[in-house]
């Protein structure tokens, strides 16, 4: 399906749409329905029957900017400009790709002069300014100061023209955007009272209800804009995602709903002409359902198309990353830095691009940089990112490094308990530390960090203190952090005492043990038996302690140099210092 689908886009791309309509209003209606290439050749048509028509120059324009080509959306507004300096829409279409390109300040010139230009009861020129700074979407995310532009002006446009539907529809995204789910309601029910016929009010009231959860109401609405127009795309496109949303939500029906909503995808693609524009959307359904395997198969067809998107290469760097094809993710990554405007780059972007230089061995300093650039810009990605980069040093056993990373993921993420994080923060400062007292036996003059025992011993005592349940490697690690503090048989002072105290209440009657927990356990009797031996010279409960320690694990070694030194023919006349517990 997928096959067929991106082999129909391509030729779409090369020889253009092949349905041509004879009005504006069919232009525009193909517009609403997603209907790009459909809209963009009706209106070329008319653009060379009626040249000196700047309206039909304007809606040529701006589905160039819903395409994501700013640079032939402002040839277009230009022309339209030249064939009526009193063209307001195309001014305002000027707006928009300066706001695409960051120019807020030719935005805003570009905006006044169209609304210097219209007529006092036109309320168009508010109505795509509006839709305009609701085009700068990050992630499907759109910037507050952006959404409280769109908002003002639309209530402007409202107040020219109280009747206007679609200026109520758009008013609802916009506040939808913010999370103002009662204002957004209220604007969609305004427009359904002003046109119950207007598939677009139900398909974005039944949006507002997938952000709410209720998939049931959101399905109906979808539904209802089927009943009033059975092709209209957008209904099915809303109906797949509120199907990948509940498949995210509800495990139980996971499969089935995904399962539905490629179907309802499949169907939003062949009402809206299949063309390249379409696939790219269908990219972000993709992404989101976790579907690299077919994301790569199309967006590796698209991006052999002359005519491609550059976003093509965004998703093919995607895809191949998360495929293990580190060669050709790179090659895409590559692509679309260098042919993307800076300002359309994303934060995950970045995350990817760092992610393949690591991956593929190409530049892992400067992969490094990346992920935490797209962290810095994105402060949602710092978990994946310092979890990521935790996750690296660990495999590469550089746990100084390992333990950076948990620093700043455990600094830079809000709100958790990160339990894992503090225990691995932990594990990794008390490997790092014996690390260098290894180096130090080697090479006297390294002086291994002693602070590194004490953060290791915080971080894990956090842990013990938050966990609702004790696991055994609690309170191990923390006696083998201690341990360090102790090292002198002559003098003992039992510092670790407590913690096997606590392995041995948490093992001590569990049955079956693994091996890990077998070893343990026979740690924290060894221990015992050094604490009874040196500590209190308790011979009969430093016997007891051994043979504890050797029936959990006939293979550990303090309670073998035990055993053995009491099975020597001649003991020594001081007492060699007993094996260490061995650490894991």
């Amino acid at each position: 399906m997928i096959s067929k689908i991106a082999k129909v886009a391509l030729g779409l791309v090369f020889i253009g749409s092949a349905v041509f309509g004879q009005s504006l209003a069919d232009a525009k209606k193909a517009i609403d329905a997603e209907q790009y290439q459909k809209a963009k050749g009706m209106l070329k048509n008319l653009t060379v029957t009626q040249p000196t028509n700047d309206e039909n120059l304007f809606y040529l324009g701006w589905v160039y900017l819903i395409q994501d080509y700013p640079d032939s959306a402002k040839a277009s507004f230009t022309k339209g400009v030249a064939a009526n300096a009193k063209s307001a829409l195309n001014y305002v279409g000027l707006g928009a790709v300066a706001l695409s390109t960051k120019d807020d300040a030719g935005a805003t010139s570009n905006f006044n002069q169209a609304l210097t230009v219209a007529g006092k009861k036109d309320s168009a020129p508010y109505l795509y300014i509006g839709k305009a700074y609701l085009l700068d979407a990050k992630d499907g995310k759109f910037p507050p100061a952006k959404a409280n532009a769109a908002i003002d002006a639309l209530n402007k446009g409202k107040a020219v023209n109280p009747k206007d539907a679609e200026i109520q529809v758009v008013l609802g995204n916009a506040y939808r955007s913010q999370l103002n789910s009662n204002s957004a309601y209220d604007a969609y029910q305004a427009a359904l009272a002003l046109d119950p016929k207007s598939p677009a009010a139900n398909v974005a009231t039944g949006v507002l209800w997938r952000y709410a959860d209720n998939f049931e109401d959101s399905e109906k609405q979808f539904q209802a804009a089927i009943a009033i127009d059975p092709n209209y795309g957008p209904a099915y496109r809303g109906l797949a995602e509120t199907d990948l949303t509940e498949a995210q939500s509800n495990i139980k029906v996971a499969s089935a709903k995904v399962k539905e909503g490629v179907e309802n995808y499949k169907k939003y693609l062949s009402l809206t002409d299949e063309s390249l524009e379409s696939l790219l959307r269908y990219a972000d359904f993709l992404i989101n359902a976790g579907d690299y395997a077919t994301l790569q198969e199309v967006t590796t067809k698209l991006s052999k198309s002359a005519a491609v998107n550059p976003r093509v290469y965004r998703y093919l760097g995607y895809a191949a990353y998360e495929n293990k094809d580190y060669a050709a993710g790179m090659t895409a990554m590559d692509s679309w830095f260098a042919k993307a405007d800076a300002s359309r780059i994303l934060p995950r972007d970045y995350f990817y691009l760092g992610r393949l230089q690591i991956a593929s061995g190409k530049d892992t300093v400067k992969g490094v940089e990346n992920l935490k650039k797209s962290a810095a810009l994105d402060s949602t990605k710092a978990e994946d990112v310092y979890t990521e980069l935790a996750n690296m040093y660990k495999t590469k056993r550089n746990w100084a490094e390992a333990a950076k990373a948990y620093e700043d993921l455990i600094s830079k993420v809000h709100g958790k308990a990160l339990l894992n994080e503090h225990f691995y923060l932990g594990f990794s400062d008390y490997f790092a530390f014996r690390g260098q007292s290894s180096a130090a036996k080697k090479d006297p003059s390294i002086k291994p960090d002693s602070t590194l025992l004490i953060k290791a011993d915080s971080a894990l005592s956090y842990v013990q203190q938050k966990a609702t349940t004790q696991l055994y490697y609690y309170p191990m690690y923390r006696a083998y952090i201690n341990d360090y503090k102790d090292a002198d048989f002559k003098n003992f002072k039992g510092v670790s005492k407590p913690f096997y105290d606590q392995l041995i209440t948490l093992l001590g009657t569990k049955t079956p043990l693994t091996a890990g927990e077998k070893s343990a356990l026979a740690e924290a009797y060894a221990y015992m038996g050094n604490y009874a031996q040196y500590h209190d010279k308790d011979d009969a409960k430093a016997l007891e302690n051994f043979t504890k320690a050797r029936d959990t694990d006939p293979n550990n070694s303090s309670a073998k140099y035990y055993f053995d030194s009491k099975s020597a023919p001649t003991p020594p006349a001081t007492p060699a210092k007993p094996a260490a517990p061995k650490k894991k």
